[in-house]
Parts: C-alpha cells; structure tokens; sequence
C-alpha cells in the first residue's frame, strides 16, 4: 500500500533540507510526545545505517520499531526503512527548489505486510484507504505549515 503527499514551503531549500534532517530536534519532538527513542549504532552525523529503536503506544498496546537511515542525499532526499511486528514500511523524503525561497517536499511511504497479522492490518487500511490518504496528506500539511512557522521565526 503506497501513501503520497506534496507540499510547497515558503522557504530556501537549504534550510528546508536542513530542518528536515536536524534528527536531535525530531527525537525530542517525539519523547515529548511520549514515544521513547534510543539511537543505535555510532553515527553522530547523518549517514546510511543511522537508526533508532522507538517503543510507542497504539491502540491500546506498547509497540516497538526499528527505524535505519537508507538513504541520505544532502538537500535531495532522505529515506527510511522501518520495521514494526510484521510491517515494513519504506518512506522516502525528496525536496525540490521551486524558486530560491520556495521548496516542494514530495514524502511517499510504502506498507509492506510480512505475516498474516500484518496482511490484515494493511487489507483495512486498504478497505479505508480514502480516509487514510486524506488523513496523511493532512499530517503532511501541518508537518510542512510548522516547518515554514519555524522558518520564518528564525529567518
């Protein structure tokens, strides 16, 4: 199952590409959103192999993933491989420069199902998946609305 969104950012694609890779910020975005994240491996700059352990609470029940960093071309694109129970999603980040103060991010996440639970899961999400789309690309928006915030108040 394939999820897309696009959105245009009032903002140089450097800092763009830059916001979306300050790693630090996000994993204290989402402790204070009570996820819990542990880096793996060494890596202290980002580079392919980069990972994260995360527990998480959803319907009702404490989940795990691992998150590794596959991909990571510096103001072009940044793609992930995560891997929770018998799910695998693949998601890919690209920004493009529109014009020198505005950049497009295009994000796509594939859902790969591994076992039966997971075939399951994504057969719903399927059945659903109007709603899902929209529900994504609105995440997205807002994603992209407080990037250009942060942006402009720092600029």
């Amino acid at each position: 199952m394939q999820l897309t969104a696009t959105e245009d950012i009032e903002a140089p694609l450097d800092r763009v590409f830059a916001e979306l890779a300050d790693f630090e910020t996000l994993e204290r975005q989402a402790m204070r959103r009570g996820i819990e994240v542990r880096r793996t491996g060494d890596h202290t700059v980002p580079a392919p192999g980069m990972g994260w352990h995360v527990t998480f609470q959803f319907r009702g029940k404490t989940r795990t993933a691992e998150i590794v960093l596959t991909e990571y071309a510096p103001s072009e694109r940044i793609a992930f491989h995560t891997t929770s129970g018998g799910l695998e999603i693949d998601t890919g980040i690209d920004v493009i420069a529109l014009a020198r103060a505005r950049t497009r991010i295009n994000m796509a996440a594939e859902l790969k199902p591994k076992t039966l639970s997971a075939r399951l899961l994504v057969q719903s999400l399927k059945l659903a998946k109007g709603g899902i789309d929209k529900r994504f690309r609105h995440r997205i928006a807002g994603l992209a609305t407080d990037l250009e915030a942060r942006l402009q108040r720092s600029a």
